[in-house]
């Protein structure tokens, strides 16, 4: 799920290279950090938040069939 994270958000940026994705591994939830540079954080977020609710509808959905729970973090 990491790399499919790192994939979609370096697709979007102008600076692939400080897209970073960190994994915070609970019992029944997995949390993920996903820092890109501040000048990229609009193309992450999007307009009026609806690119950053499409990735994690994808992620919850992913974690859904494998019986997890899974939070998307963005930060700067």
């Amino acid at each position: 799920m990491k790399e499919f994270i790192e994939f979609i958000a370096r697709a979007l940026v102008d600076h692939p290279d400080n897209v970073n994705v960190t994994e915070v591994e609970g019992e029944k939830t997995t949390v993920y950090e996903l820092r890109v540079a501040q000048e990229d954080l609009g193309k992450v977020i999007g307009r009026k938040g609806q690119t950053a609710k499409a990735i994690r509808t994808l992620i919850s959905a992913v974690s859904a069939k494998k019986g997890k729970r899974a939070l998307l973090e963005i930060l700067e």
